[in-house]
């Protein structure tokens, strides 16, 4: 869930960085499948989650330029991002490849959204622990209960339609 991917000694601003490609990479995984999906209820609710994506990578961004004056150009931060790979390591495309077989039906493609907030949000409860800046701190924990959000109301929308 990500943490394949850290060394363990990372700087605020590598995880920072780490954690931008991968809602980056979750954004666009929810993108790809509320275009493939016919179902409009699940498509707006995937929509909806791309959307809150892109609000994390906001904030994401202004903890890094918090945390790192010298830096505050989003282009150049952008470059820094290695790769744009979900939670689980994979990159959208590889994940889509491995998983559209499984991802047919409504409650097959809730069940891998939900999967994949639950790890964003061990993702982001273990940086939080990392991060030794209060800000940083309160805005990884801000976003885990954003994480916390996604699931329930994605919960509530498999008791509906499953």
């Amino acid at each position: 869930m990500g943490m394949d991917l850290l060394r363990g000694d990372e700087t605020p601003e590598e995880i920072i960085i780490l954690a931008y490609g991968m809602e980056e990479g979750l954004g666009q995984f929810y993108s790809a499948i509320a275009e493939d999906t016919e179902d409009s209820e699940v498509s707006n609710m995937l929509t909806e989650l791309a959307e809150i994506e892109k609000n994390h990578k906001q904030r994401l961004l202004g903890l890094y330029i918090t945390l790192n004056q010298a830096s505050t150009d989003k282009e150049a931060f952008e470059t820094k991002i290695v790769s744009k790979v979900m939670e689980g390591g994979f990159t959208t495309e590889e994940f889509l490849e491995k998983n559209r077989p499984a991802m047919q039906t409504v409650p097959d493609v809730l069940n891998v959204a939900m999967m994949l907030e639950t790890q964003a949000l061990d993702l982001y409860s273990r940086y939080s622990q990392k991060i030794k800046d209060d800000e940083g701190k309160t805005i990884l924990y801000e976003i885990a209960d954003e994480e916390k959000a996604h699931l329930a109301s994605l919960g509530q929308l498999m008791e509906t339609r499953v």
